[in-house]
């Protein structure tokens, strides 16, 4: 199966940044254990700290992938580009969260993608991205 992962603004500090919310797990730890997990799978991994390009990428991943997996990190809660961008696409997408948006500030608990999603994981951490690649592949064998 082909699947995309799709990250959002400053997850490229993870492990680094705010590690008492997000861990000590790397960006690339993450790539790279999800791609030992699911072997028989090819991922196709993109992060930007852009809103456009992050556009750009959902529109020209779901041309080549079989679902998407989206960590939009902060552009959850603003981007109705983004937003706008999974509704226009027929891509199955699955939004993930490190942490439990729930658990934290109030302008966290409202996702503007979340409605365009299959689903949405939030809160296991790094295991966050597993649980949702499984979700996708279970969503794509209905």
């Amino acid at each position: 199966m082909k699947i995309g992962v799709i990250n959002g603004p400053n997850l490229n500090l993870l492990g680094v940044r705010e590690p008492e919310i997000y861990g000590t797990t790397t960006l690339a730890d993450i790539e790279s254990s999800l791609e030992k997990t699911f072997k028989e799978d090819h991922f196709t991994f993109y992060q930007s700290n852009v809103e456009g390009e992050i556009i750009n990428a959902l529109q020209s991943f779901s041309k080549t992938v079989d679902f998407l997996v989206i960590n939009a990190a902060a552009y959850t809660h603003t981007s109705i580009g983004i937003a706008d961008a999974i509704a226009s696409i027929s891509t199955p997408v699955i939004e993930v969260h490190l942490s439990n948006i729930f658990a934290r500030e109030d302008y966290r608990h409202v996702s503007l993608l979340g409605k365009h999603c299959a689903g949405s994981i939030s809160g296991f951490g790094a295991k966050s991205y597993e649980l949702a690649v499984r979700a996708g592949k279970d969503l794509m064998s209905k």
